[in-house]
């Protein structure tokens, strides 16, 4: 994260972005798993529930934080934000829908590589969007409260 002089945490955009490119990585790493045929049903479940676990945490903090403090400032971004909830929505979806297949015993690689491949789609069309239509909003934030502590929705790793 970006300090300045004051040791005060800037440019959250960029963070975004940074944060996105780890989501995208995981994501990738996820995918592979399930390619590689190696990994037994179990690893990929616990795979699975980290990435679910990450991807939830961003968007909740996008969702519970972030977007209200655009709004507040940037009363012409509200249909974007509104747009994210509504893609957030989505995802949340795909990622139950791909926990339900890999509870299954009887998991079809094939059914879940479909499912797989379809949230990364979707998060690619969200993080593309997101990108250019709110990190020079987020980098123009002064927010007190995130001026020490890294915001949930900018959070990596477990």
């Amino acid at each position: 994260m970006e300090e300045t002089d004051e040791g005060r945490l800037t440019a959250f955009g960029h963070q975004l972005i940074e944060v996105h490119l780890w989501l995208r990585e995981e994501l990738a790493a996820l995918r592979e798993t399930l390619d590689g045929g190696g990994a037994r049903p179990r690893e990929l479940r616990a795979h699975c529930l980290s990435f679910c676990s990450a991807v939830t945490r961003h968007h909740t903090g996008e969702d519970g934080d972030a977007f209200g403090e655009i709004a507040e400032r940037f009363p012409d971004l509200r249909p974007v934000l509104d747009e994210l909830r509504r893609d957030h929505r989505l995802v949340e979806d795909s990622l139950n829908r791909l926990e339900e297949l890999l509870d299954a015993v009887d998991a079809d690689p094939t059914v879940v590589r479909r499912e797989l491949d379809s949230l990364a789609a979707l998060m690619e069309t969200h993080f593309v969007y997101e990108e250019k239509r709110i990190v020079e909003a987020l980098n123009a934030l002064d927010v007190p409260r995130w001026r020490h502590v890294r915001p949930a929705f900018l959070a990596v790793g477990d």
